[in-house]
């Protein structure tokens, strides 16, 4: 199975979260997403996000300002 990616820099709260929800609602169960952000308030909100949906947050990185994050989908 596929990783999907996403690139939403340039979106600030909540958008990359909402967008991200909208993306995984269409992916398979145990498919991963691999989504960039820039917004600084990004690893707060997915971890929340991953935390109350179920998702697993697999990875998460920095690198200049861009964060990386790795979703596994859950059964949602």
């Amino acid at each position: 199975m596929q990783k999907q990616l996403f690139d939403f820099t340039g979106l600030k709260c909540p958008l990359p979260v909402l967008k991200a929800r909208r993306a995984l609602k269409s992916m398979a169960i145990g498919q991963l997403a691999e989504i960039t952000a820039d917004d600084p308030a990004a690893p707060i909100d997915f971890q929340h996000f991953c935390e109350t949906s179920g998702h697993t947050l697999e990875q998460q990185s920095e690198q200049d300002g861009l964060f990386t994050f790795l979703i596994r989908k859950s059964n949602e």
